[in-house]
This record gives structure tokens, C-alpha cells and sequence, in this order.
């Protein structure tokens, strides 16, 4: 029981471990290593449920941890020290390189949203999820949601065009 039980989650962590880590990074605003942090929370209480949610849905229960477990640690997160300086990334090709600014400009930007905001606009437009079902995962009213997903894309143009580029 415990060699299957272990298989199964083997193999979902392997599957979608990409997108989970994507968004993790996402929910913590680009911070790699709180993102990591985050993913390895969620994926112990993901263990601990796996005879539970195996079958069902897991990936939408982890959603979910995430999620929580990231409007908890903006609750209690100091911001009595920030980095002052991040390693640039070296680019392999002009077009990756343009695909990789634009990635960190919305990072940036997303980083700049209440947890609440990022969460919704994370799982409305990236994670493609109706309305719905962003309101099962936030544990909040559908109205809510359209709320926090209008006043954060808002917040994000506003930021974004201040760059000077005017967002699509």
C-alpha cells in the first residue's frame, strides 16, 4: 500500500512539477526561494491527503494550500530588509531574452499587488480557472473575486505602462 501510495504521488510530482514551481513563483511575487519554500509546504500536505485527493483532484486541492499557505506568510512576511540587487540572467538568444524581461516585468509587477490580488489574477489568467472555481480555491464570494481580479489587472496596466510600453 505504502509503494503505490508513494508511486502515485511520485509520478504526480514529477508530471507537474514545472507548473506547480511556476505557480508558486507567481504567488510569491518571483521570489524563487520563497516559491520553493512555498511548493515544499504544500506538497507535505499533499502527502499527508494523497489517500484522500488521490483520485479526485489533486492538483486542485494543492492549488488550493498554495494559495493559503501564500496569503499566510504575505500576512506575516518583515519587510524590514529587501535585496538591493538581483544577478542579471544571461541570455542564450535575443528572442529569449526579450521572452525573459517581459516574464520578470510582470513578476515585478505582480509583485507589486496585495497577496489577495496576485492570488486571483494568478489563477483567473494564468491558471485559466473560472471565476467559480477561483472563488472555491480563495474561500470567498464570486463578486469578491471580480473585484480583486478587475482592481489587480488595473493595478498591473497602471504599472506596466509606466514603464513606457503600453501593455497589450
Amino acid at each position: 500500500m505504502r509503494q503505490s501510495r508513494a508511486a502515485g504521488f511520485d509520478e504526480f510530482v514529477a508530471g507537474r512539477w514545472s507548473a506547480l514551481f511556476h505557480l508558486a513563483r507567481l504567488l510569491t511575487g518571483g521570489d524563487r526561494h520563497r516559491a520553493e519554500d512555498l511548493l515544499q509546504e504544500g506538497l507535505v500536505k499533499l502527502w499527508s491527503a494523497w489517500p484522500r485527493v488521490a483520485d479526485q483532484a489533486p492538483e486542485a486541492y494543492l492549488r488550493q494550500v498554495l494559495v493559503r499557505a501564500a496569503a499566510r506568510s504575505a500576512r506575516r512576511r518583515w519587510w524590514g530588509e529587501r535585496p538591493t540587487e538581483e544577478l542579471p540572467e544571461t541570455p542564450v538568444d535575443q528572442d529569449l531574452a526579450a521572452v525573459v524581461e517581459e516574464r520578470t516585468r510582470l513578476e515585478s509587477a505582480l509583485a507589486l499587488l496585495s497577496a489577495r490580488q496576485r492570488a486571483a489574477v494568478v489563477l483567473r489568467y494564468y491558471q485559466d480557472l473560472p471565476e467559480a472555481q477561483v472563488a472555491e480555491v480563495m474561500g470567498c464570494p464570486v463578486g469578491t473575486v471580480r473585484s480583486l481580479t478587475s482592481r489587480g489587472v488595473a493595478r498591473l496596466r497602471e504599472v506596466l505602462s509606466e514603464v513606457g510600453e503600453p501593455v497589450k
